[in-house]
């Protein structure tokens, strides 16, 4: 029985040993496809959902990224909350254009084996692209919005950018990123971000002067809040534009009532009522609506 156990835990070493080396080699761009971004932007739009309030736009209009579950109720219920103080929203799937929906691949993706903050950021700047085309988007306003592996991918492509480096799924910067820069993108939400040291923000932070929010759960058993209060303090030294609130007593996942089997988090109304309040504060200050 003894020596069942020791090999049981040499495996459990090993495998933690593989999985350590393939996210330090993906945050480097190892293992990566690229593709040139006219193809990412051909194989996500069809995944496009898109809400616009009533009335005629164009409109400020918010980009939202999912956690590494892909797409659920909450990207639904944000879209909701956000088209009915009159901002338009586009819900940008990451995981249905690859075939990620499946169980055991998307917990690859919740570990960083697959498509990982740094590759995801493509996802992002290719979705500012095609957004700044749309004619129900007004260009000069549009904020980022995403949740845990949504925001670690904002993140991620706000630090590659300051570093002039393409994200790692992509040959090249977009076209409209090549020639404007991350202009009109006049803020962000990061919902319980992933900002540890297999983050590009974690290393370098980033350069652009675009107004964050952080909504961070104190004690997350997802991801490790300190991580994104380093760099949130790192970039106040900075100058850069940051808010930070840091809920008590809920989890991470709090806006989010579909979960997974045998999950230990939970679905909070009190915490996304509040987090909901505290988005449309911040949202009017940087639109000026």
């Amino acid at each position: 029985m003894r020596n069942w156990v020791l090999l049981g835990a040499l495996a459990a070493l090993i495998a933690a040993g593989l999985i350590g080396c393939n996210v330090l080699s993906r945050y480097h761009g190892f293992g990566a496809s690229e593709m040139r971004p006219e193809a990412l932007s051909a194989r996500l739009k069809p995944a496009y959902r898109s809400f616009t309030p009533q009335g005629n736009g164009p409109w400020p209009t918010a980009l939202l990224f999912s956690g590494c579950d892909g797409p659920k109720d909450n990207m639904d219920r944000w879209a909701k909350e956000l088209t009915d103080e009159g901002y338009a929203v586009l819900v940008v799937d990451s995981h249905g254009p690859r075939d990620y929906d499946d169980a055991q691949l998307w917990r690859l993706v919740c570990i960083g084996q697959l498509l990982p903050g740094p590759e995801r950021a493509g996802d992002v700047a290719v979705a500012i692209e095609d957004a700044r085309a749309m004619p129900f988007v007004d260009p000069e306003r549009i904020v980022l919005i995403g949740a845990s592996h949504g925001g670690w991918s904002v993140l991620d492509m706000l630090s590659l950018h300051g570093q002039d480096k393409p994200p790692h799924n992509l040959t090249r910067w977009p076209e409209t990123i090549q020639e404007n820069g991350l202009e009109g993108i006049v803020g962000m939400v990061l919902l319980y971000p992933y900002c540890g040291v297999a983050s590009q923000v974690y290393s370098h932070g980033w350069q652009e002067d675009v107004p964050g929010l952080f909504l961070l759960v104190e004690d997350d058993s997802i991801v490790n809040e300190d991580s994104c209060i380093e760099v949130i303090e790192r970039m106040k030294e900075a100058g850069r534009p940051v808010e930070a609130h840091l809920f008590k007593g809920t989890t991470h996942g709090f806006d989010q009532e579909e979960k997974n089997a045998f999950s230990t988090l939970e679905f909070s109304p009190e915490a996304t009522r509040e987090a909901a309040e505290l988005m449309r504060q911040f949202l009017r200050k940087v639109t000026k609506r």
